[in-house]
């Protein structure tokens, strides 16, 4: 198993709230039907970025030029890329490491309960965003990657490149 039982197949209007506030004015995004929309919207003309069996795309995109990530046995490539020079990241037992490493100093984030805390933390105040819902593997990149580096509206600061 990839992450814990947070994810599942199906998610349904899952919304995303900046570290465990549940206010309607802290929601960065929201995913349903394997899209990614700014904040509560979930207009066709809100879209961010969409998924398509392990294929992140732009938008409503759907062309290969629109590849934004994939993700294949928990790595997670830039665009259509498949070499391990092209892993930004790998998902594992609900940690999130830097580029191709498993090791505990390399864990960037860890999801537990719908709440990714930074690094290795379990506490409280290190919880960088939560989420109402359960979410696949891809739309959990998918919003996790916009957090980290996009500077939307109502994302907490961007952080350091995953490299």
């Amino acid at each position: 198993m990839i992450l814990s039982s947070v994810f599942s197949a199906v998610a349904r209007n899952v919304k995303v709230y900046k570290g465990t506030s549940r206010y309607g004015s802290d929601v960065i995004c929201t995913v349903k039907d394997s899209k990614v929309y700014k904040e509560s919207s979930t207009y066709g003309s809100d879209v961010i970025c969409n998924i398509k069996g392990n294929r992140i795309y732009k938008g409503n995109g759907s062309y290969t030029s629109d590849v934004l990530y994939n993700i294949k046995d928990g790595k997670v490539y830039k665009g259509t890329g498949s070499y391990s020079s092209d892993i930004i990241m790998t998902i594992r037992d609900g940690k999130i490491f830097k580029g191709t490493s498993i090791y505990n100093s390399d864990v960037i984030a860890n999801v537990k309960d719908g709440k990714v805390y930074s690094g290795t933390s379990s506490y409280h105040s290190d919880i960088e965003f939560s989420f109402d819902g359960n979410l696949t593997v891809e739309e959990f990149v998918a919003v996790f990657l916009l957090i980290r580096f996009t500077a939307c509206s109502n994302c907490p600061e961007p952080r350091r490149s995953l490299r």
